[in-house]
């Protein structure tokens, strides 16, 4: 499929860059945070990164100054409107609706003629009689007090009966009903670093794997392929407090681990499709493979921007209300289990306090090792995934 030219002019920009610092692809792609199959496809126009930081990075690290970058920034905003529209799906026709044709009318039944005259000397017919029965609210006042009366017999006998109109309740255990938690919480169980690189493991032949999703549908693709993290789980819990005043206090995070396997045996397929840094809030590393993982804060980055910031790393324990919510990000890896894993939020409140277990939809969250396993990654231009050389050992 030939390239727009727009996309052509960005990625000859992006060649002399890359020629004019004369480092590898492997090398200048670890300082940008992408593979060098990632940085390869920016050069040959296979793919344009979805944001241009990393681009101006790229820009920065090879000694472009102001105005090459603002030509190059330029560029890549043409780039990314020819790939919008390459990507945009064509309207499907809405057919044309044609005039139903005019049926032909029935034919009318023909009007009686007059009868005979009735004859004076035949005997009358018998007259139809109409059936009685008892009024229809008569019937429903019987069958409410046959109602009432068989339970107040069976009040009586010391045994409960129950009506057919009136479902069972669902417990009859005795105890209060438990509070609520002071604080609402959610999760996100397919996140990819920087929204666009992740790796998954799935039990399947290159042919029989759909092309990468964005990052939105990664839930969806990973289900039909019965993928399974690939050295590292990103997973994002948000807590926010019900009240704008009384805080819930959130003093620790635990990592359980419930079964350890050896790394699953599957092929790994890269879903890098270029588009660089993010930001990453409360950070926390957490390593599987220590007999007794932890949650370990570390410093995040800030990568929004044209310069890329760190984030000190903070520890418990944190504050949330209504209007000020905390974003927790867990990175846990692992390159030597198939682990299944969760997570417990230790939480205080107005003299109560709490754990909260966190699980993917009620099941253990999953991740394997991939090192040593086949990697690929998808050529967008023949649109098949080819061998990625560079991601073979991933962790």
């Amino acid at each position: 499929m030939p390239k727009d030219a727009a996309v052509e002019e960005f990625a000859g920009l992006v060649r002399a860059l890359k020629a004019r610092d004369g480092r590898s692809y492997e090398a200048l792609g670890r300082r940008l945070s992408v593979s060098a199959s990632t940085l390869h496809r920016y050069c040959s126009g296979a793919t344009v990164p979805e944001e241009f930081a990393v681009v101006d990075r790229l820009a920065l690290l090879c000694g472009a100054d102001e105005e090459e970058r603002r030509a190059l920034e330029a560029a890549w905003t043409e780039a990314d409107r020819a790939r919008r529209r390459a990507a945009s799906p064509a309207p499907t026709p809405v057919p044309a609706v044609s005039a139903a044709p005019e049926s032909n009318p029935e034919p009318s039944a023909p009007e009686p003629g007059p009868g005979p005259a009735p004859d004076p000397t035949a005997p009358e017919a018998p007259r139809a009689r109409p059936r009685r029965g008892a009024p229809a609210p008569l019937l429903l006042v019987a069958a409410a007090v046959a109602l009432v009366v068989l339970a107040l017999a069976a009040a009586l006998l010391g045994r409960p009966t129950r009506t057919a109109s009136a479902p069972a309740p669902a417990s009859t255990a005795p105890g209060p009903t438990a509070a609520p938690l002071p604080f609402t919480w959610s999760i996100g169980s397919q996140l990819w670093e920087g929204g666009c690189g992740h790796t998954y493991l799935v039990d399947r032949a290159p042919r029989a794997v759909a092309a990468p999703p964005v990052a939105a549908d990664s839930g969806a693709w990973a289900g039909t392929h019965g993928a399974v993290h690939g050295g590292e789980a990103l997973v994002r819990i948000t807590v926010q407090g019900r009240s704008p005043s009384d805080a819930v206090v959130l003093h620790a995070l635990h990592v359980r681990v419930v079964d350890r396997a050896a790394p699953l045996p599957w092929n790994a397929y890269r879903m890098d499709n270029g588009c660089g840094g993010a930001v990453t809030p409360r950070h926390f590393a957490v390593d599987l493979d220590q007999p007794r993982p932890l949650a370990r804060p570390v410093d995040g980055l800030d990568a929004s921007g044209a310069e890329v910031r760190q984030i000190p790393a903070v520890s418990f324990p944190y504050k949330v209300t209504s209007s000020d919510p905390e974003e927790l990000l867990v990175s846990a890896r692992t390159a030597g289990c198939d682990c299944r894993w969760y997570l417990e939020l230790e939480w205080s409140a107005g003299g109560r306090t709490g754990t909260v277990r966190i699980t993917d939809g009620g099941k253990p969250f999953r991740t394997s090792g991939t090192r040593g396993r086949p990697a690929y990654v998808h050529d967008p231009v023949e649109g098949r995934w080819i061998t990625d050389s560079d991601s073979g050992q991933t962790g």
